[in-house]
């Protein structure tokens, strides 16, 4: 059976040492995060994911929901009693404003709980997940009444929330979709079509579920142009607060799928429903994009943990597995074997996962402290820099971090030999979960698009000059330290790629854009690349500076970075020599052909 261990320790140190957590103390919510508090609160949510939530894991993919003829579901054994604990507890709404509910901490803090769940049991953190995101919509774009109603029981977990946007021939176009939004005489809506893949979309956890739906108002436009957001409960509010009368929303079947089995991934059917008008009208994807942005960080972050736990369990299975012996003589003569974590195949396997990891780790609280600055500082310009980071590093999270955390799902699994490919071991529910990370939320070529379309030009640049910025005068202020050169030397060269990948597009993209859709996912993973690189520096130099001071784990984990910087970082050339291949050759190829 698998197991889990919350990486803390190594939070606390980037939080603290890396990314200067306690400088933003001006931040509302920050001077109440105290050093003592922070560390309470990741202890005891590393605790509850690794006590109550891990053990549901593989019941939860054995099981899966079960849909009743009343079109009730019904989730795993355990995953009522564990949410109501989560609940209880003040996770859902741990960021969330104050005047609803919330505890009003920094996002950063439930950015790291986000992926100590999302690694213990991926299926249950949707759950809450899902109605974060409904929170974070409702609180940018809901009236004042809809704030009221709402986001008091969403951020107590007593209501649970969902996103509805795709529809069978409406995925990431979502203009074509067909779900009509028609007027009541008393303001409200009657909601008619049916949306796919919709996560969490009924279950047992919660008395009432707010759906956030995208439907088009009788008379509207065509196109993305003509789409509103709708609040749509599957229990209409009462006058005192409480779920009141059913509304005409069902779940039609419960999708069959490849993993995350514990999660309700739901068809779901609106026959005339009532529901609000969320936001302006005619502008819903401005207020779903709200929901999904955030959806899109905590995505990457599951991409992440589905990488860490995995790492976690094939780096026990390696120190125990006998096979073979160590290259020139026995690790350990008086047994008929060594432990295969002595072999250099597995050791680099092993390094790459973790050196990944850990790089990863701090970029996502990076942008977590991104987050917070740009919804709660109360200087424009900081908010404005931290707006343009989080946006040009937010598709890097989700296709990357995805991309890559699946990947070593399978290369975990590798270490595993035979034994990964049988259930019982877990390592093939992980392979299976992190799978769907690449695809929902907008599948990772989106994200290359997203990014080299819309967020490199966006404000003529503004975003990636200043992150050039930013990883080039880390690099001029450490290059003469030797210490840090294993990592500074590395990541120059990488940023020269991704600065010299930048103009090729400007030279060959903007009049002939197949190129640049064709470099895309590319870019997006030198870019990626570079991101991870300075964070290994930035590590590197806070263990420096902490000298003595600095634990064992981490003068170990520079290990990890310097092998990063060695095999991994030097990917940045492939990804430059791919994006400046240009379009012509696989725009050539007929479509019979493939």
């Amino acid at each position: 059976m698998p197991s889990y261990r919350a990486p803390v320790d190594h939070v606390l140190f980037l939080l603290t040492d890396v990314l200067g957590f306690h400088r933003h103390a001006n931040l509302p919510g920050f001077a109440e995060a105290t050093p003592e508090t922070v560390e309470a609160i990741l202890r005891e949510g590393g605790r509850f994911a690794e006590e109550r939530l891990a053990p549901l894991n593989r019941i939860g993919d054995v099981e899966g929901c079960t849909r009743h003829d009343d079109g009730s579901v019904t989730t795993p054994a355990g995953f009522g009693a564990a949410y109501r604990d989560y609940a209880a507890g003040g996770w859902i709404g741990l960021a969330g404003d104050p005047e609803y509910g919330g505890q009003g901490l920094p996002y950063v803090l439930a950015a790291a709980m986000n992926e100590f769940v999302t690694s213990a049991n991926m299926a249950f953190g949707m759950y809450p997940g899902l109605t974060q995101g409904a929170i974070a919509a409702l609180t940018l774009h809901g009236s004042d009444d809809q704030k009221r109603t709402y986001l008091p029981k969403l951020m107590s977990g007593e209501w649970a929330g969902t996103m509805n946007l795709t529809e069978p021939q409406a995925g990431t176009d979502v203009g074509l979709l067909r779900t009509r939004a028609t007027p009541n005489a008393d303001g409200s809506f009657a909601i008619t079509g049916s949306k796919i893949y919709i996560s969490s979309g009924e279950h047992d956890l919660t008395e009432n579920i707010v759906h956030l739906v995208l439907a088009r108002i009788d008379g509207a436009p065509e196109g993305t142009k003509g789409i509103s957001l709708f609040v749509v409960p599957k229990f209409i509010p009462a006058a005192d607060g409480t779920a009141g009368a059913r509304n005409a929303v069902a779940c039609g079947a419960i999708e069959a799928k490849m993993g995350i089995h514990g999660n309700a991934t739901c068809v779901m059917n609106y026959d005339g429903a009532t529901g609000w008008l969320l936001g302006e009208r005619d502008k819903g994807l401005r207020a779903m994009f709200t929901m999904m942005n955030e959806a899109r960080l905590g995505v990457g972050i599951q991409g992440l943990a589905m990488s860490e736990v995995a790492a976690q369990n094939a780096a026990a299975y390696a120190r125990e597995r006998r096979q073979g012996r160590a290259l020139g003589a026995p690790a350990d003569p008086s047994a008929a074997a060594d432990p295969i974590i002595v072999h250099p195949d597995i050791r680099r396997t092993l390094a790459a996962i973790r050196g990944f990891n850990l790089a990863a780790r701090a970029l996502t609280l990076s942008v977590g402290l991104d987050a917070d600055i740009a919804f709660r500082s109360p200087d424009a310009s900081a908010r404005e820099q931290a707006e343009d980071r989080l946006g040009l590093l937010t598709p890097v999270i989700k296709g990357m971090l995805t991309d890559c955390g699946f990947e070593n799902a399978v290369a975990a699994q590798q270490v595993f030999g035979g034994a990964g490919y049988i259930a019982g071991t877990g390592v093939e529910q992980f392979v299976r979960d992190a799978r769907i990370t690449m695809i929902y939320e907008g599948a990772n070529g989106i994200q290359g698009l997203d990014l080299v379309g819309r967020k490199l030009p966006r404000d003529g640049g503004r975003a990636i000059t200043a992150f050039f910025a930013e990883v080039g005068d880390f690099v001029s202020e450490h290059e003469g330290e030797a210490a840090l050169a294993p990592f500074t030397r590395p990541l120059k060269k990488g940023l020269d790629d991704l600065q010299g990948a930048t103009v090729w597009f400007m030279a060959n993209a903007m009049m002939k854009p197949v190129n640049g859709a064709a470099g895309a996912s590319d870019y997006l993973h030198l870019l990626g690349l570079v991101a991870l690189g300075h964070m290994w520096g930035r590590i590197a130099a806070a263990v420096q500076a902490k000298g003595e001071a600095a634990t064992e784990t981490e003068k170990a984990d520079l290990l990890f970075g310097r092998a990063f910087m060695e095999r991994t970082m030097p990917e940045t050339a492939l990804r430059l020599a791919r994006i400046t291949a240009g379009a012509d050759t696989i725009m050539a190829i007929p479509e019979g052909a493939f």
